[in-house]
């Protein structure tokens, strides 16, 4: 294991393997970061579902990103929350999140707003009493450099008058790390959502290596969904892969 000093206390780099293989339920997950060799910037996505609704789903592909989709849409019953396009490209940006907001970022970056900025109109999810945070990434490459930054919006400590922000923000990111986020801390009744900063884990494999990795170790019952994409730092051409359960 990798460490590194913050402070008075050393942070540990996880694996990302072991930290979904021992969570039956993350919910929902996103992972940004960078290729072992350093030259692909990497993110994935995954939904999870413990409702026949948020099983009955599969991702596609719509223009130069994803959008869920119902597999059997005669067993649809609240495609509020659970229909959306997770992933969305504008320019040379590309947006990943667990909900709607995808499309908030898209439109308020396009009007020259921040990443922050664009999530100031929204907070979590009205699914009380679980109140499911947004999370959200934004990945920036130009003229060969890439940054990144991810985003939390959840209630306060399961109360919903309060909605806490929080935005991190990775420059120049190391290569072979990544930062892993995701909607619930573990099972639960109510829903217990994710605390402290996006987890620092290895990013290792190519994509194919790393998509299976993701896949094979998400729990067998509860996972619905994965979209993973590399994208060549140097020319921005990028390789997609999305794995559905439902076939």
């Amino acid at each position: 294991m990798t460490s590194e000093k913050k402070g008075e206390f050393t942070m540990q780099m996880l694996s990302l393997a072991e930290e979904l293989k021992n969570n039956a339920y993350p919910g929902r997950g996103i992972v940004i970061g960078k290729s072992e060799d350093g030259t692909k910037a990497v993110t994935a996505y995954f939904i999870m579902g413990r409702s026949e609704n948020s099983r009955n789903r599969v991702f596609v592909e719509e223009g130069e990103g994803i959008r869920t989709q119902a597999f059997d849409p005669s067993k649809l019953t609240d495609p509020s929350l659970i229909i959306y396009a997770p992933v969305r490209v504008l320019g040379n940006k590309t947006i990943v999140t667990n909900g709607d907001q995808t499309d908030t970022i898209y439109e308020g970056m396009d009007k020259q707003m921040t990443f922050e900025q664009s999530l100031r109109s929204r907070e979590f999810e009205p699914d009380g009493p679980n109140y499911t945070p947004r999370i959200s990434g934004i990945m920036h490459i130009e003229n060969g450099k890439y940054n990144y930054a991810m985003s939390i919006l959840k209630s306060n400590n399961g109360n919903p008058d309060s909605c806490s922000r929080y935005t991190y923000a990775y420059e120049n990111p190391a290569a072979g790390e990544g930062r892993f986020i995701h909607t619930y801390m573990h099972d639960g009744n109510p829903l217990p959502s994710f605390e402290g900063e996006p987890k620092w884990v290895k990013i290792s494999g190519d994509i194919d290596a790393f998509t299976d990795m993701v896949w094979e170790n998400l729990n067998p019952d509860n996972k619905v969904s994965l979209f993973v994409r590399f994208i060549d730092i140097a020319t921005g051409k990028y390789e997609t892969r999305i794995v559905n359960k439902n076939q």
